[in-house]
């Protein structure tokens, strides 16, 4: 009798969810996707395969709406310590992350190698801009795969689900989602508990998403939509941070191995100068 409750209530918690994000109303996003998307195609038809071009491209065209700019990552993307290995529904990329809120994130993500996986089933539209390479993706009982070429945009709908890969050779993407972002978190660092268990990265894109959202909380990005007794300073939201992470003995632990990097690589550098 169980086993056979569980689908239905499955589908009941699922269409409840979906319910609950129905109230979030482009009021609360920052991006307007058309624009993102024709931004996208702009860049990577002004400069082809140079990657590194079409990303500061984007880059500097978002940065020059008044609305987005004060949003944006203020580290550079050439910055390697910017960048964290994402492995989520058995797909392994890359992602420097632009913009994070409860409410929209949008990433530089790929790889130069080729990676498939299972998209995940999400509280948000995904907008997949291909930059470089190709996307291919099918929903189950398809008999063709859905490809996606550079300038193109692969929309996710809340709810779908699909398996895609990035073939080899490579791909990179521009990658808008709009929605109700928390719930799509434990996707994103399950693999790390089950398979990889690299914890490094795991601390380091916590460190940066919540540094990026954070931010945009105190910025007013949606903090209309909060209480006036949760609205904090900066400093005192990365005080409580700081808190909460040292009482997890997994932060606490890539911390050190970081700190402990960190500082051979001073004493490395001393070394160097002085012979």
């Amino acid at each position: 009798m169980l086993a056979l409750c569980i689908p239905g209530l499955a589908r009941g918690a699922w269409a409840s969810l979906r319910v609950s994000t129905d109230g979030l109303q482009s009021d609360f996003f920052v991006f307007d996707h058309a624009k993102v998307s024709a931004l996208a195609k702009f860049a990577v038809e002004k400069h082809g395969n140079n990657t590194a071009n079409v990303f500061q491209e984007i880059l500097d065209g978002l940065a020059q709406d008044p609305k987005v700019a004060p949003t944006m990552n203020k580290h550079s993307f050439h910055d390697p310590n910017e960048w964290v290995f994402n492995n989520a529904g058995g797909a392994m990329g890359t992602m420097y992350i632009i913009h994070a809120s409860v409410t929209e994130y949008l990433i530089f993500f790929g790889t130069p190698l080729g990676t498939e996986g299972h998209t995940g089933r999400h509280t948000s539209d995904d907008y997949f801009n291909i930059l470089y390479g190709e996307e291919r993706a099918f929903k189950a009982g398809a008999l063709e795969a859905e490809v996606y070429k550079p300038g193109s945009v692969h929309l996710l709908r809340r709810g779908e689900v699909k398996q895609y890969s990035m073939p080899e050779g490579g791909c990179w993407a521009l990658e808008l989602a709009q929605g109700w972002i928390p719930p799509m978190l434990p996707f994103g660092f399950a693999d790390v508990a089950s398979s990889t268990l690299d914890v490094i990265s795991f601390y380091n894109t916590v460190k940066i998403s919540a540094r990026e959202i954070l931010g945009n909380l105190i910025q007013g990005t949606v903090t209309n939509a909060l209480p006036f007794s949760m609205r904090l300073t900066y400093s005192q939201a990365n005080s409580r941070m700081q808190s909460f992470l040292i009482h997890i003995p997994m932060f606490t632990h890539a911390q050190r191995v970081c700190s402990a990097r960190a500082a051979w690589a001073r004493r490395h550098r001393r070394h160097s100068r002085q012979r």
